[in-house]
């Protein structure tokens, strides 16, 4: 088998995952179904890699950083309407996948001042390398809850 091939049937089985790789969209997310949490820290601590699918009608799913604070959970997609962002405004019910299991979730929008606040705080305490949302002109930060 020739290089090529073998990078393209390579591709093709990533791609045939379900979920993300990497910086790769994905589609349907796979796991065994759990209620949400009432305090997310025991499932993600105060931040980890998560992996987020959308759009339930047609899945598409990413990784993205999962931020708790004071127990819940939050998505922060900074200044950028990324196309998880837009799904999630035309129908926020959302699944989310951590250490192989599945949440069914609703995206709400924060625009609280103060809750963006206290987000933006955790957000900026776990890396030097984030920007506060609350510098930003507009901001994309959701807070997931239980359906």
């Amino acid at each position: 088998m020739s290089y090529c091939s073998l990078a393209l049937v390579s591709l093709v089985a990533l791609l045939a995952c379900n979920g993300p790789v990497g910086l790769l969209p994905g589609g349907a997310l796979e796991g065994e179904a759990r209620p949400a949490p009432s305090d997310w820290t025991s499932a993600v601590g105060d931040y980890d890699t998560c992996q987020l699918e959308t759009q339930p009608t047609d899945p598409y799913s990413v990784n993205i950083v999962c931020t708790v604070v004071e127990g819940r959970l939050y998505l922060n997609a900074g200044d950028t309407e990324t196309q998880w962002v837009k799904n999630m405004g035309a129908d926020p019910n959302v699944r989310l996948r951590v250490s192989g299991f599945l949440y069914e979730l609703r995206a709400e929008r924060v625009s609280d001042a103060a809750e963006l606040a206290t987000f933006g705080q955790a957000w900026t305490d776990q890396s030097m390398f984030r920007r506060d949302p609350r510098e930003l002109e507009q901001v994309w930060v959701y807070r997931l809850v239980a359906r």
